[in-house]
C-alpha cells in the first residue's frame, strides 16, 4: 500500500502584506491551539512550526509563562522546531547571513530541546547551489524546498541527492505542488476526493518510493481540529493507501532506502513549475543596497575589529553581536528581502535596517575607542585599522579633529607621515563635548579632513601621534584641473561630454568606451517582476550634456559627474511618446592612483513613475558565460538561458530571462583579460549587447503594485495580491555604490573574489582626542602602537570572516576558494599557538590543525570553505 504521510505545519510569513503585529496577534492565538491539540490529543502526534524560532521569540514576548509548556512539547518530540532563525532568502543574502540564521536558530532551538535537521525552505525563490555545503557545515542531511527545479536539471523526480562542487550533498525532498496543498481539507467527499486526485497523479509521479508526503497547513493557518475526520475520509476515498499523521523525518528515512534516486547540482532558478521571479533582485533597490552595505559593515568591519579587541584583552560582546544579527535576519526571509510587501512592512524593513546600522556604526566606534584609548602616548592619536590577512598600502581619507591650528603626524615608529589637507572646517566645541560649553569655554575646534598614503599591518592596526607644530594648516584640496581626464597607474579616464567614460586600459592595451551609459525604459510589471512595454523604444544618455568636474592630486583623483536624464512621468506619458520628467544621476568617482579599481558613488534623484534604469559597462568581450559570486564561492551562468527557446511550447509559469543575482561582484572574461563589477549596494546583473559583451546593472525599478496578472514575461494569475505600494516607485534620492576593475586573465586568476572583498573592507579610522561627551574610564589595559593579529601566507584564499567562537575562549577564522582550481590556503596565526582546529560552520571542533610556528596550511577544493578555531 501506498502510504501518506499527513504532516501538519503553519507557513509563517512574519511579514507580507500584513505587518509583523497583525500576525503576532494570529500567532498567540493559533500557538495555544496547537499546545492544547499537542498535549490532549494523543493521536495529534507531531507539529512542524515552520522551521524558524523567530516564531516562539515572537510569541514568548508575549507570552513568557508558556516557556515550559513549549520546551516539555520539544523534548517529547511533539512541537517540532528550527534549525533557522528565520526561513531564508537564499539568491541576495549573503553567506555569513545564512550560516548565523542556522547558528541563533540552532541556538534557540537548543534551549528547548533540539532543532529539526532539516534545510526547511519550502517558499524561497530560488536555490542556491551551495546550500548543501552550508547543510552539511550544520550536520543537517536533508533538505525540503519548492522552488527552481525542472527536469533539466537532471530528473522527473521529487526525490534527490544535490550535491555542492565541494562534494557536500543532502537528500532533497522537493514539494512540486507546494507546501500548501494540504490546507483546509474538505469533509465533503466529492470536494476532497477531486483535490486529493489531482495531488496524487503529480505526487505519485515525482515520487521513488510508496510513501508520499501530504503537507497540512498554509500561510498563518490554524490547526486542523478535522484532520482525524478527514484522514477517515480519505482511508475510504482510497482504500489502496495509508493514511496517517507524521513528520517530515520519516519520509527521509524510507528515502535513505532508496539506493537508486538521482543527484543533481548547482543552483535552482527555472521557473517552469512554480515562479521564481529572477528580476526580483532589484524590487526596492534602497533596501537592497541597505542591506548589503550592512551586511559587509558586520562581517568585514565589526566582527574583526570586535576580534582584535578581544585578543589584546577586551570583552567580545556576544549580546550585542548578535541582537545585530537577528535585526538584520528579520529582514531576510524571501518576502521581506524580495520587498514584495506592503508600504507599511516596508517601512518597517527600513527602520529595522536603520536600527542595525546604528548599532553596528556605534559598536565599531567603541571598539576603536577602547582599543586607541589604552595606546600609551602624550598627544592626540589617529589609529588606522585594517581587516584583511595581508598588508596592505592605501590612500587614506580621512578626518581629524583638534585644537591645533598645525599639526604632524607621527607614526609610532617616529617617523613623521606627510599629509595634504583636502578641507578645514570650525566646529561648535558643544558638538565635540557639551561640558566644554557648560563651563565656558567657546575655543572652537578644527576639522582637518586629510588624506595621506602608507603601508597598514595585516589583521590589526598603525596608530600616528598628532603633535603641534608652529603656523596655521590651510586647506589645499584636490584641485579643479580643468581637464576631463585622468592618468593612473592603470588607466587613461576620458569623461565625455554625455557622462559617460572611455578607459584605456593600460595592463592590457585596450579601451572600453561608453561606460556608465544610462538605460531607460517603462516597467509595467510589480514587486515580484519586471514587464517591459511591448516594441518600446529605450532611453538612453548618449545625447544628454553632462556637467563635469575632475580633481586630482599626486595620491588620487575625484571625477564629478551630473546629468539629468528626460523620461516619461508614468506609463501613460510613456505609451503615448510624452518625456514630462526626469532622472538626475550624480557619479563621483573615486581612484587611487596606485590602485586598479575605479569606485562610484551614486547619487539617483528619481522623479517618475513605472521604469527601470540600469547602467552599462560594455566591455568588448563577447561571451557565452557571465561569472559571479555566490554563497562561498564563485558561478558560471550561460549569457541566455537556452529555455528561451521552449519556455512557451512547454507553457513555464515565467520566462527564463538572463536576469541574475551576485553578492559582491559579475564579470565577463575571455580568459585573456576581464572586467569585472564590485558591488556593495545593487545585486542584479544581466549580460546584454549584440555580443553579449556588457554588464548591465540595475540601479532600480519603480513600481506601484505589490502583485499584477498577465505580464509579458509572466502569464497568468498575479504573485502576491494586487494592493497598491506608491513607496515602491522610489520617487526621491536613492545612494548607490559599485566599482570597476579591469584586470588579465580571468574573474579566477586575477583573484575577482579577493578584489571584492578588499573593496568591501574599507580602512577604518579613530581621533583620541581629549574630549567626548560619552566618558569612560580607563581599562586598565596597555595596546601597543602598532599590531596584528594574523595574515596570511599566500593568495590561497578569500577571509570571510573573522570572529570570537560563540562557546570557546577562542578566535574562529572562516576562508574560502572562489577560483576554479583547488588552493592551499595558509595562515600565520601567532607566535606560540595554542589548540588549533578545524570547526564546522556550527562552530562544533573537528580535527586538530598541524602547524609550525603558528604556520597552518589547508587545501581548499574550488568553492569550498573552512574555518579553524585558534
Amino acid at each position: 500500500m501506498k502510504q501518506t504521510h499527513i504532516v501538519p505545519h503553519m507557513h509563517w510569513d512574519r511579514e507580507w502584506y500584513f505587518t509583523t503585529e497583525e500576525s503576532r496577534i494570529l500567532l498567540v492565538n493559533n500557538m495555544e491551539e496547537i499546545m492544547e491539540k499537542l498535549e490532549n490529543d494523543p493521536d495529534y502526534p507531531y507539529y512542524v512550526l515552520d522551521g524558524q524560532t523567530s516564531i516562539l521569540e515572537d510569541y514568548f514576548a508575549v507570552k513568557p509563562e508558556n516557556k515550559e509548556r513549549v520546551r516539555k512539547l520539544v523534548q517529547e518530540g511533539k512541537l517540532i522546531i528550527g534549525p533557522w532563525y528565520t526561513q531564508t532568502d537564499e539568491m541576495v543574502v549573503g553567506a555569513e547571513s545564512i550560516v548565523r540564521n542556522l547558528l541563533y536558530g540552532h541556538k534557540d532551538s537548543e534551549a528547548f530541546g533540539a532543532p529539526m535537521k532539516i534545510g526547511y525552505l519550502p517558499d524561497s525563490f530560488g536555490q542556491s547551489a551551495q546550500m548543501p555545503q552550508i547543510f552539511n557545515g550544520f550536520d543537517i542531511q536533508y533538505s525540503i524546498f519548492w522552488r527552481g527545479t525542472s527536469e533539466r536539471h537532471g530528473t522527473d523526480k521529487t526525490e534527490f541527492h544535490w550535491e555542492s562542487e565541494d562534494g557536500s550533498s543532502v537528500l532533497a525532498q522537493l514539494f512540486p505542488l507546494g507546501y500548501a496543498i494540504g490546507k483546509y481539507l474538505p469533509e465533503e467527499e466529492e470536494a476532497l476526493q477531486k483535490r486529493i486526485d489531482k495531488y496524487f497523479s503529480v505526487l505519485d509521479r515525482g515520487a521513488t518510493t510508496d510513501h508520499i508526503l501530504l503537507p497540512n497547513g498554509h500561510d498563518q493557518m490554524p490547526i486542523q481540529e478535522n484532520i482525524h475526520t478527514i484522514i477517515e475520509k480519505l482511508q475510504r476515498l482510497y482504500p489502496d493507501r495509508e493514511f496517517f499523521l507524521s513528520r517530515f523525518e520519516h519520509v527521509f528515512e524510507e528515502l535513505e532506502k532508496n539506493d537508486d534516486l538521482p543527484l543533481l547540482s548547482g543552483e535552482f532558478l527555472d521557473g517552469k513549475y512554480m515562479r521564481v521571479h529572477r528580476s526580483i533582485y532589484s524590487t526596492r533597490n534602497d533596501i537592497k543596497a541597505a542591506n548589503t552595505r550592512v551586511e559587509n559593515k558586520l562581517t568585514n568591519v565589526l566582527e574583526p575589529l570586535a576580534s582584535i579587541a578581544y585578543s589584546l584583552g577586551f570583552e567580545y560582546h556576544h549580546g550585542l553581536i548578535e541582537l545585530i544579527w537577528k535585526e538584520m535576519m528579520k529582514n531576510h526571509a524571501h518576502d521581506s528581502i524580495g520587498c514584495c510587501c506592503s508600504d507599511k512592512v516596508h517601512r518597517e524593513i527600513v527602520n529595522r535596517l536603520f536600527l542595525a546600522e546604528e548599532k553596528t556604526d556605534q559598536l565599531i566606534e567603541f571598539y576603536k575607542r577602547k582599543i586607541t584609548d589604552a595606546v600609551q602616548a602624550e598627544h592626540d592619536v589617529v589609529s588606522a585599522f585594517n581587516f584583511l590577512p595581508y598588508e596592505r598600502e592605501e590612500v587614506i581619507t580621512d578626518k581629524v579633529v583638534t585644537k591645533l591650528e598645525s599639526f604632524v603626524m607621527e607614526g609610532h615608529d617616529g617617523r613623521e607621515v606627510p599629509f595634504e589637507v583636502l578641507e578645514k572646517n570650525v566646529l561648535d566645541p558643544g558638538l565635540i563635548d557639551r561640558q566644554i560649553v557648560h563651563y565656558g569655554n567657546y575655543d572652537p575646534f578644527y576639522e582637518y579632513t586629510i588624506q595621506w598614503k602608507d603601508t597598514l599591518p595585516p589583521m590589526g592596526y598603525k596608530t600616528y601621534e598628532v603633535k603641534p607644530e608652529e603656523g596655521t594648516l590651510a586647506a589645499d584640496g584636490l584641485k579643479k584641473s580643468g581637464k576631463t581626464e585622468v592618468d593612473t597607474d592603470y588607466y587613461r579616464i576620458q569623461v565625455n561630454s554625455n557622462g559617460t567614460l572611455t578607459i584605456y586600459d593600460k595592463t592590457n592595451n585596450v579601451e572600453i568606451q561608453d561606460v556608465l551609459l544610462l538605460e531607460n525604459g517603462g516597467d509595467d510589471g510589480d514587486e515580484y517582476d519586471y514587464s517591459p512595454l511591448e516594441n518600446e523604444t529605450l532611453i538612453y544618455s548618449r545625447s544628454m550634456e553632462a556637467d563635469v568636474q575632475v580633481y586630482e592630486n599626486d595620491y588620487s583623483a575625484r571625477l564629478d559627474i551630473a546629468l539629468e536624464l528626460p523620461v516619461p512621468a508614468n506609463l501613460e506619458s510613456r505609451k503615448a511618446g510624452k518625456i514630462d520628467s526626469f532622472v538626475s544621476v550624480q557619479w563621483h568617482l573615486y581612484i587611487a592612483k596606485h590602485k586598479p579599481v575605479i569606485e562610484v558613488k551614486a547619487d539617483i534623484n528619481n522623479q517618475a513613475g513605472d521604469h527601470r534604469l540600469r547602467a552599462l559597462i560594455p566591455t568588448q568581450i563577447a561571451s557565452a558565460f557571465s561569472w559571479s559570486d555566490n554563497q562561498f564561492g564563485m558561478i558560471k551562468r550561460d549569457v541566455v538561458d537556452s529555455a528561451m527557446d521552449y519556455w512557451e511550447e512547454e507553457d513555464w509559469d515565467e520566462r527564463p530571462d538572463s536576469i541574475y543575482p551576485m553578492l559582491s561582484y559579475v564579470g565577463l572574461t575571455d580568459d585573456k583579460r576581464g572586467v569585472t563589477l564590485l558591488t556593495n549596494s545593487v545585486r542584479e546583473y544581466e549580460i546584454i549587447g549584440e555580443s553579449f559583451d556588457a554588464i548591465a546593472v540595475t540601479l532600480f525599478r519603480s513600481v506601484g503594485v505589490l502583485g499584477k496578472e498577465e505580464l509579458v514575461r509572466r502569464p497568468g494569475r498575479p504573485s502576491g495580491i494586487k494592493l497598491p505600494t506608491p513607496d515602491s516607485q522610489m520617487i526621491g534620492r536613492l545612494q548607490l555604490d559599485f566599482a570597476l576593475v579591469l584586470h588579465e586573465g580571468s574573474l579566477s586568476d586575477a583573484g575577482a573574489g579577493r578584489i571584492a572583498k578588499e573593496y568591501t573592507t574599507p580602512v577604518e579610522i579613530y581621533n583620541r582626542i581629549p574630549y567626548n561627551a560619552m566618558k569612560l574610564n580607563e581599562s586598565g589595559l596597555e595596546t601597543p602602537g602598532s599590531y596584528s593579529v594574523l595574515k596570511e601566507g599566500n593568495e590561497g584564499a578569500v577571509l570571510s570572516t573573522l570572529k570570537k567562537a560563540e562557546e570557546e575562549e577562542r578566535l574562529l577564522l572562516r576562508f574560502f576558494n572562489p577560483k576554479e582550481k583547488e588552493q592551499e590556503a595558509e595562515f600565520y596565526l601567532s607566535s606560540k599557538p595554542e589548540n588549533i582546529q578545524e570547526a564546522k560552520l556550527n562552530e562544533v571542533p573537528q580535527e586538530t590543525v598541524l602547524h609550525h610556528q603558528g604556520r597552518v596550511s589547508l587545501p581548499l577544493k574550488s568553492n569550498q570553505v573552512k574555518s579553524i578555531l585558534f
